[in-house]
């Protein structure tokens, strides 16, 4: 089924075109959405939310990018919505730990294989992690994050420098990064699982 037919079934409430657009798209949405979740569960939760929206709001879609792109901005909205009104995003690391962190802008990984990336970002605090996807996976500006979250834009830009650090000091613990031999750049695109 092409995509033109595709989103006329749906603007026409049709039930095998809604289920083929989920089939298409739900798999990678739901690897989106288990990055900003505590579980699958909640993930899950994420997902059914966002296509709920989908199927409500494709009208809106002007045809203006990719419908995949389209999709992927309700469903991290939709996730950003669900830690807010859950007030779940106020969850924070304990600042006495974050003061002993090394900040090396240069030092984030370029890493491995995006299962690895994603499970090591999900030990952030949320927080943290939800400002390093937004930032680093997902393309937006802190200006941006600032505004989605309601918080400062310096508060972003700070999180996301203590996250990238966090985040290092997980990959060496677990074994993955070695401090001295590994110094490669953040690579965004780690939304794949």
């Amino acid at each position: 089924m092409t995509e033109e037919v595709l989103l006329q079934g749906c603007l026409n409430n049709d039930a095998n075109a809604q289920h083929e657009l989920y089939q298409r798209y739900s798999p990678k949405m739901l690897s989106v959405c288990y990055r900003y979740s505590k579980s699958r569960e909640d993930a899950e939760d994420m997902l059914q939310e966002g296509f709920i929206k989908v199927f409500t709001q494709i009208g809106k879609y002007e045809h203006r990018g990719s419908l995949e792109g389209w999709i992927l901005r309700i469903i991290v909205h939709t996730c950003i919505n669900h830690l807010k009104r859950n007030k779940k995003f106020n969850e924070h690391v304990d600042l006495a730990y974050a003061g002993d962190l090394m900040i090396r802008e240069d030092n984030i990984p370029a890493i491995l294989q995006a299962k690895q990336i994603v499970e090591c970002i999900r030990m952030l605090p949320l927080g943290y992690r939800t400002v390093l996807n937004l930032f680093a996976i997902e393309g937006y500006a802190h200006k941006e994050i600032a505004q989605m979250l309601e918080i400062e834009e310096s508060t972003s830009r700070s999180q996301y420098t203590r996250a990238k650090s966090m985040l290092e000091e997980i990959l060496n613990k677990k074994n993955i990064l070695q401090p001295s031999k590994e110094k490669v750049k953040w690579i965004s695109g780690a939304s794949a699982v």
